[in-house]
């Protein structure tokens, strides 16, 4: 059983692979044949697809009553993109950042971290008997998602600051079946790493939060990773790190945001030490954005994000085993 769970853990990494491979030339391609800036592609259909385990993971959770897998695994998940995911890719290429990712995007991925962080806090904001994320809490975060996506909507037509590699360009059909393709073997790679990871967790012992900020959450973010670092390969930086920044907030205002309508979810304050980590890893990013000024992260830069989440994930299984 254990054998066959890696096997197929194997198969759900090569599968990922290659779907981020044609989602990256699909999207490149649309993006270039309507006159899309690549960084909206990245921050819209490329960040959406690539989330698709994470909403399926959170609803499964939520509706099965597996509240803290459900929150680690979105939590878990944005610093599993910030820091692993961008220090891989950045290792790759060093990513280039358009101004309006410095100005706008991050800052708003780091005003959902607070968002959440008021909203599920109940007891010593409110003095409410339980922390939660009822569903009005829900719905305020999928109206921000709203405005999220008209700020999208508006930078579309905006050009690439920065001279890109050459991107090879598809017919509209080919390019969507690519994109298509590429988010269905996202999806059922995804599917495939989650369901033997927890299988093996599980084997050794692992608890609900640890799965999810672990296990859960790595699992669900290989499309984002497998995405960036071919996007990054094909020295494609805009969708390298608009597919990140993207996916951090869709996993925020939008997945939590469905979950707690479809079920509304008691909060663990135990996360938010977690909820912290990404904040202060959003706020490094700013800082070495601002780096001689150059708005690009550096391959050093990335290495140390890359070290901060081996860190992390050390003091959350050294926490587990003190428990």
């Amino acid at each position: 059983m254990l054998i066959w769970a890696i096997v197929l853990l194997i198969a759900g990494f090569i599968i990922l692979i290659k779907g981020a491979d044609l989602m990256v030339s699909g999207a490149s391609s649309m993006a270039k044949k309507l006159g899309i800036s690549t960084i909206a592609i990245g921050l819209t259909v490329v960040s959406f697809g690539t989330s698709a385990p994470e909403l399926i993971v959170s609803l499964f959770s939520a509706i099965n009553g597996k509240a803290d897998a459900s929150f680690g695994n979105v939590i878990g998940s944005n610093n599993f993109n910030l820091l692993c995911i961008l220090g891989v890719s950045g290792l790759i290429y060093p990513l280039v950042v358009q101004r309006n990712t410095v100005r706008f995007e991050v800052p708003i991925s780091i005003a959902a971290i607070i968002v959440l962080y008021l909203l599920v806090n109940d007891r010593w904001l409110q003095g409410a008997a339980t922390d939660s994320l009822s569903r009005t809490d829900a719905i305020i975060l999928l109206i921000f998602f709203f405005f999220f996506m008209m700020y999208v909507y508006r930078t579309m037509k905006f050009e690439s600051e920065y001279e890109e590699a050459p991107i090879k360009i598809f017919t509209t059909p080919i390019s969507v079946i690519l994109v298509i393709a590429g988010i269905s073997m996202l999806v059922l790679g995804g599917k495939l790493v989650v369901d033997n990871a927890v299988l093996i967790a599980n084997y050794f012992g692992l608890s609900q939060k640890i799965i999810g900020l672990t296990i859960l959450a790595a699992g669900t973010s290989l499309p984002e990773l497998a995405t960036s670092a071919v996007a990054a390969y094909k020295k494609n930086t805009d969708i390298a790190i608009g597919n990140v920044v993207g996916s951090n907030i869709f996993n925020i205002f939008f997945i939590l945001g469905v979950t707690g309508v479809v079920q509304p979810l008691n909060y663990n304050i135990a996360l938010n030490f977690d909820l912290k980590v990404l904040f202060v890893a959003s706020m490094v990013l700013m800082i070495f954005m601002f780096t001689l000024n150059q708005r690009k992260l550096d391959r050093w830069e990335a290495l140390l994000l890359f070290i901060g989440y081996i860190v992390y994930t050390i003091f959350l299984i050294g926490m587990e085993e003190v428990i």
